[in-house]
């Protein structure tokens, strides 16, 4: 039977994490979606906690049919680490799944219909769902251009969250969660992307290192004339942050230690920079690329 979805997990010093997402994986699909055969595809990134043995172990005795693990033999960072993996893979649909996630039945089934029978989708996202039980903002959010980065991080966004002109970042608070609809951008937990478009973008922009290669993706197909959508008939639940340790509620299960940490926070104001450059930079006057410059060193500041 033809493999019809590759599923891409990044692994970075989160093997049992990573382990319980796999075995969800297992549970729920245990030979082949109904759409056809899936492989299973985890690539690590130079864990220092042994995952690839846990790994190698667990592929003795899986049901999972295909199976393949990837030694990237050192920490390739998130965009470079899924571009080894991408690499590896056979099917027609590419799932980009976070490791800290538990994957429901029909999931896959779903999202892999709904893409399959929308030629215009370029890419598709389920409701994600976080640990506390609410919804993952990020899974429906726009750009951040300045005005949009401003109203955010200002709180003007969350001091009026049904306005849509002060919410254009995180969408989720004037959008109806409950339907089908396009949106702007989606993130790298559960992202299923048609092999054809991914190869036509050479797949994550590797400028990134962690954090902002999921918005430069979804930024990339909506140039190309595609859509993104998003599914709320479907979910994951996904412990945000469990590798990088700066989200509150994963502290307790995160595997990061504070020198980790304080590097997860440079390559997020990193992203920060590089977005603004490669999109917005030759879109507005310099003031406004120094003010961006200003506020993202501030907030870097103050995160540390």
């Amino acid at each position: 039977m033809k493999t019809i979805l590759s599923i891409i997990i990044l692994n970075y010093n989160t093997k049992n994490i990573t382990l319980d997402c796999i075995k969800s994986i297992e549970k729920n699909y245990p030979t082949q979606t109904q759409s056809g055969e899936y492989e299973l595809i985890i690539a690590d990134n130079a864990s220092p906690d042994n995952s690839l043995t846990a790994f190698k172990e667990f592929q003795k005795h899986t049901k999972i049919k295909k199976l393949q693990i990837i030694d990237n033999q050192k920490n390739l960072g998130f965009s470079a680490g899924n571009n080894r993996a991408i690499a590896h893979a056979q099917g027609d649909y590419i799932l980009i799944l976070n490791p800290d996630t538990i994957v429901p039945p029909d999931t896959f089934i779903s999202a892999l219909d709904f893409i399959k029978t929308n030629p215009d989708a370029g890419a598709v996202t389920c409701k994600i769902i976080t640990s506390t039980g609410a919804l993952d903002p990020n899974c429906l959010r726009g750009f951040p251009t300045p005005w949009n980065a401003f109203c955010h991080f200002s709180g003007l966004g969350k001091a009026l969250p049904s306005s849509r002109l002060f919410n254009g970042y995180l969408q989720y608070r004037w959008r109806d969660i409950s339907k089908i609809q396009q949106v702007d951008a989606i993130e790298g937990a559960f992202m299923l992307i048609p092999k054809k478009i991914g190869e036509e973008l050479n797949w994550f922009d590797e400028d990134y290192f962690f954090y902002g290669e999921d918005l430069q993706l979804c930024y990339d197909i909506n140039n190309l004339g595609y859509k993104i959508y998003y599914l709320p008939d479907v979910s994951i639940t996904h412990y945000e942050g469990a590798s990088s340790g700066i989200k509150k509620q994963s502290e307790k299960i995160t595997t990061a230690d504070n020198e980790s940490r304080r590097q997860i926070q440079k390559h997020r104001f990193n992203a920060m920079r590089i977005f603004f450059q490669k999109n917005y930079s030759h879109k507005y006057p310099k003031i406004i690329t120094w003010l961006v410059s200003f506020a993202i060193n501030l907030l870097h500041k103050k995160s540390n």
